[in-house]
Order: C-alpha cells, then structure tokens, then sequence
C-alpha cells in the first residue's frame, strides 16, 4: 500500500515515519508548498510543491492529510475527487456540513475516508476506559479530564483564528473523542466556558461539561496557562468517582491508583457523649478505612492506528475512527462553542 503525504510539518513528517516502520506501506510522495520542509526526506520519495501534480500520481493509494486546520476539507475533497483513499489530522473538519459533504463524495468516489484519531490510544485513556466498562467502580457518576500547560501561547498556524487554530480544536477535539468514545451513553447536554486568556485570537483555555442519560456527567478542562509548583501539577490527569470507590491517573504513561473504603462512616458519639455532624466526611479517615488497588494495565501504541487502518483498507476488520463518530464530535464541538457565546447549556 503506497502513500502519500500533504503538508509535512511537525504532524506529517510524524505520518510519513509512522507510515514507513510497517512492511505493507511505503510513503512514496510528500507534498509541501514550503519546499525547506522537503528537504531530508528519504530519496525515495517524490517530493511536489503542487498539490494537483501530487494528485496526478497513479501510484499513490492513500492521502495523508496534515495541513493547517481550514485546508482539511479543500485538500480532502481534492485527494478523494482524484479517487484516492483519505486520511486527515483531526479535526477531519471545521463543521459538521464540512464532513456531510466530503463524506457524500468519498461515497460518491468509492473510496474511504477517516481522521487520525490516535489519542483513542493512548494508554492513559485505555486504563480509564477500562476500568469504566469493566465497571471496576460500580456506577460512575463522575469522569474528568484534565490537561495543564505553563507556557501560555499557542505556535506557529494555531495561533490564528482564519487557520482554525486554537486549543478547542487542537486538543480538545481528542479530550471530547475520547470521553464519548468510552461513554455510550446518549448525550443529554452541553455546558462549556471557552476562553483567551493569552492569545489574542484563538482560544487556550476552555472547560465543557457533558451530561449523559446515564447520570455520568464528564467535565473536560484545558489550559495552556495553569501555573503550580506541585509535582506532577503537567500535563495530564484523569479521575473517575463511583459509589464503589474512586480512581486517578497521572501522566500520559499512566501512573495511578483505585481507592476503596474498608467501611462506610457511621453515626457515633464523641468523648463527651455528643453526636458528631456530618463534617467528619471531609476529615483525615483513620487508618486502615482507605486502601488502594492498582489501575488496569492495557499496553497499547498510537503507532496501532495504522496497524487498524492496514487491516481494515484489507476488509479484514472495522476502522477504528468511523465517519458518524467523527460526526458526532464535531456536533458536539459546535454545541460547546453555542454554550459559552450563550453562557448557558445547550440541550443535545
């Protein structure tokens, strides 16, 4: 399976290494219109500053996608109109018409189309995620995700609102595809604050809260400029609470504990005989009363988005990343944008 590659900054050159480490493909073309970032690339691959030259060539099977956000539906709807396979960075679009119509082309082309969502690998998530289907915490009523930064600006194209820059379609793209990828459940609504807190044009800080029908509610928070100086404060965390016990995660290479209760807190008296309030809740427990178990372990890669992709352009099993998923995030997305220009929550 023969590969091609649009725009190859940070993001592409990734796809082309990526692309290259499996024995059934090959990257054999790199299109850029900045020709210093073709420089280096392997002699086997052609290289093109033309997009439609790119295009012209019979051998390549599949387009990657990995230019700025807003050239995702142009380029996609070109590679597909030239009846090749696509894959696009995430966000595969910038609205839901945007997917509607390059999914009625990929249709109308007979050929696929998906986005990289590789962050449904990660193994953070997948511990979480695990821990949530096999129910290890009885019924959940709380998830959150949590990403911190200290460095306050975006970079490079992200920076500007006209290239669909921003943290809500940086991240948060993953961080909502990966709470409604793990929860089933039918979403009932959409509360979001979004925010520039330092960058002038495109968001960098942004808070969503989702409410499922299964009485899950998900709280999704990112910010570029959350500063502390408690260890482990960056990047990543995740906590799960249910009426079975509690679970945490730090890090992208998980580390984290489920925490159970031996006992339940009773109602008794104090040294002088008087009824103690509910206040002894929010106290330190007595030893022994907490204790903890260890998180699942799913040893997962990103790399295995490829290793699905492979298997299933073959027609031996399903694509991970499916169009109405896609579709169902950027709803989402678009509900969360509603919400914080409204200042209220958006029934789904």
């Amino acid at each position: 399976m023969k590969f091609g590659v649009i725009g190859h900054g940070f993001m592409g050159s990734r796809h082309v290494a990526i692309i290259d480490s499996f024995e059934e493909c090959e990257c054999i073309a790199a299109c850029d219109t900045d020709p210093f970032r073709l420089k280096g690339l392997d002699k086997k691959i052609i290289c093109y500053e033309d997009i439609d030259l790119f295009l012209e060539n019979p051998s390549i099977d599949v387009v990657v996608i990995a230019t700025p956000n807003k050239w995702h539906k142009e380029h996609a709807l070109k590679a597909i109109n030239a009846g090749k396979h696509v894959i696009c960075e995430k966000p595969i679009a910038l609205s839901v018409d945007e997917l509607d119509e390059m999914k009625e082309a990929a249709d109308r082309m007979n050929v696929t189309l998906t986005s990289h969502h590789q962050r449904r690998l990660d193994q953070d998530f997948q511990a979480i995620k695990e821990a949530y289907e096999r129910e290890m915490l009885g019924n959940v009523y709380l998830i959150k995700s949590v990403l911190y930064g200290y460095n306050g600006y975006t970079h490079s194209w992200h920076v500007y609102k006209s290239e669909g820059g921003g943290m809500l379609y940086n991240w948060g793209v993953h961080l909502i595809d990966q709470i409604l990828y793990m929860v089933s459940s039918p979403l009932k609504t959409v509360y979001a604050d979004i925010r520039n807190i330092i960058n002038i044009e495109v968001d960098d800080y942004f808070k969503i809260i989702l409410k499922f029908e299964n009485m899950v509610t998900a709280e999704i928070e990112l910010g570029t400029y959350m500063l502390s100086d408690k260890e482990g404060w960056f990047p990543r965390h995740w906590y799960m609470f249910g009426n079975k016990g509690s679970m945490y995660i730090d890090g992208f290479i998980p580390e984290g504990r489920i925490l159970r209760t031996t006992q339940l807190l009773a109602e008794t008296l104090d040294e002088e005989g008087r009824y103690c309030g509910p206040t002894r809740s929010f106290g330190i427990p007595e030893k022994g009363v907490v204790y903890t178990q260890a998180i699942p372990y799913v040893k997962t890669e990103t790399r295995e988005f490829y290793a699905n992709y492979i298997r299933a352009i073959q027609g031996k099993e399903p694509f991970l990343v499916k169009l109405p998923e896609l579709r169902y995030v950027l709803k989402v997305m678009d509900a969360a944008i509603k919400s914080s220009e409204s200042m209220s929550s958006v029934a789904f």
